[in-house]
């Protein structure tokens, strides 16, 4: 009887293995249907963001919600303007720190992707993500700031309906409107205005390159920190401005 168990167990076993990977690809199949009704629920109207007002971002939103539980967090500080307001110095200062080939890819810029992983695997930690302009813009008006694997792969779908619908020049003006540039403020004018008192048209270069020096970690480096990350941050931009 001891023999005949040992015989057909590897049977039962097999069985077994197919059973779970007949349940694990019926999973996987639900998984895709629940997410791709999601991304069917949250796939924007194109045409309210193609033109027109800027209109607010999730994260905007959620740092409001969260500025009435932290009483001393600062208001929101967030004032959208043209882009034909905001010094070149500004536009260009963006596109060197944060999206070189801004306008040579669409969306998903493969090479600064596989350069980010390289980095983030000699230092053996995560520090560039290697996300374009336009992941960047998806993420902070429809998405959240989490890292799972859904979000990013929301953010791929939102990418390149994004592209396909709407302007580069579109797509960086909203960017410079809804990026975070400091603990509640929002947008290159609100920007220009907390840290100097001006409007986003009178940025100089070494101002610009400042403020695209302070992504992707705004709060703690800044104008007004000068943290050492920052200050290298400059100096990295600067070389290629």
């Amino acid at each position: 009887m001891s023999f005949f168990r040992r015989r057909i167990s590897p049977f039962f076993q097999a069985q077994r293995l197919l059973k779970i990977m007949k349940w694990s690809f019926k999973l996987l199949i639900l998984i895709l249907i629940m997410d791709t009704g999601y991304l069917i629920g949250i796939w924007p109207d194109w045409k309210l963001y193609d033109k027109g007002p800027i209109q607010s971002s999730n994260f905007i939103r959620q740092y409001v919600y969260d500025q009435h539980n932290s009483k001393d967090w600062p208001r929101l500080f967030w004032k959208p303007v043209s882009i034909d307001k905001i010094s070149k110095n500004m536009i260009r200062a963006i596109i060197v720190a944060e999206d070189a080939r801004f306008y040579d890819h669409s969306g998903i810029d493969l090479e600064a992707l596989q350069a980010a992983m390289e980095y983030n695997l000699s230092e053996k930690r995560f520090i560039y993500g290697g996300s374009t302009i336009s992941q960047q813009t998806v993420k902070n008006i429809f998405l959240s700031p989490s890292r799972n694997p859904l979000r990013k792969w929301h953010e791929l779908w939102l990418t390149i309906g994004m592209e396909q619908n709407l302007s580069k020049r579109r797509i960086l003006e909203l960017y410079l409107n809804v990026a975070e540039f400091g603990r509640g403020i929002y947008g290159v004018e609100a920007a220009a205005r907390h840290y100097w008192g001006i409007s986003a048209n009178q940025l100089s270069p070494q101002q610009a390159i400042q403020l695209a020096a302070t992504l992707p970690s705004p709060v703690k480096n800044n104008p007004v920190t000068k943290t050492k990350p920052f200050q290298r941050r400059v100096k990295k931009i600067s070389r290629y401005f």
